[in-house]
């Protein structure tokens, strides 16, 4: 079984906004005419050898690029194949934790995602801090990027010192899961996911052939339980994402816990088995 921790199902106003120009400039790639079907993300997904992939709503200062409801409707396409992620609004709090509430409660999600970058304010910033208090309430997650950023927007917000680290030392009990490795901070990075019980790292927005040496490691030794499989989809497919796995000499209980055991443990997955 392959858990994907970290793919978007895209709405035509994230494929068209501006901010993702450098990646197509990278990739290769234009923007599609109209939004894909669901049926072209799970076909993205047999097409690797993925089960079950958590699809993220995206919110940020512009509105909602993906909203939780079309996230929800996507889901109910595909519910044994794709679960869905929350997103909010945080300029405005307490909409935002009534928001988050209901996508847990009422739309079945199992985690909250929020990406510094977008809104550019680090995760310490004090309108996160309301959003962590409801997760640790509600038992679920919260995900977030570190690293640089690739659309043209400052990379500061992603630096896991201070910024993930504080948050975790003022959250203790709140499950914190760092996308995008963290490059290139990535010894940071694995620093606040040793010292902090309940922080992790995901591979998303990274190809095999790409992770760093010092993630390898950390991934075979002592953070097999730490590290997590994700994509970035539609940004690189699942099969771009893996090509490469068998090269890394992986032991098989490091590719297990790697390809959906820590995520099945840490999202609260079991019913999808």
């Amino acid at each position: 079984m392959t858990i994907d921790v970290w793919a978007q199902h895209p709405t035509q106003r994230f494929l068209q906004d501006d901010m993702f120009d450098s990646l197509r400039r990278w990739s290769g790639t234009s923007i599609p005419a109209e939004r894909p079907p669901v049926s072209a993300t799970l076909a993205a997904m047999d097409a690797a050898g993925v089960d079950l992939a958590l699809i993220s709503a995206w919110y940020g200062p512009q509105g909602a690029l993906i909203s939780n409801d079309e996230v929800a409707a996507f889901v109910a396409e595909a519910p044994h194949r794709l679960v869905g992620v929350a997103s909010v609004d945080l300029r405005k709090p307490m909409p935002a934790v009534r928001e988050l509430r209901r996508a847990v409660t009422e739309l079945g999600f199992k985690a909250l995602r929020v990406l510094p970058w977008l809104w550019e304010l680090p995760p310490d910033d004090r309108r996160y801090y309301p959003l962590y208090a409801e997760c640790v309430e509600l038992g679920i997650p919260f995900c977030t990027q570190v690293g640089h950023t690739g659309p043209l927007r400052s990379s500061e917000p992603g630096r896991p010192i201070p910024y993930v680290d504080r948050v975790a030392l003022d959250f203790p009990e709140l499950t914190i899961v760092a996308g995008h490795i963290g490059y290139p901070w990535t010894t940071e990075m694995i620093a606040v996911a040793t010292k902090h019980p309940h922080v992790y790292i995901d591979t998303s927005a990274y190809t095999v052939r790409r992770y760093p040496v010092e993630l390898i490691a950390y991934l075979k030794a002592h953070g097999r339980t730490k590290v997590l499989f994700g994509t970035n989809h539609p940004m690189i497919t699942p099969a771009k994402a893996l090509d490469g796995l068998d090269q890394l000499g992986l032991d098989d209980e490091v590719r297990e816990l790697f390809l959906h055991g820590n995520a099945q443990r840490i999202f609260d997955l079991e019913r999808h088995r």
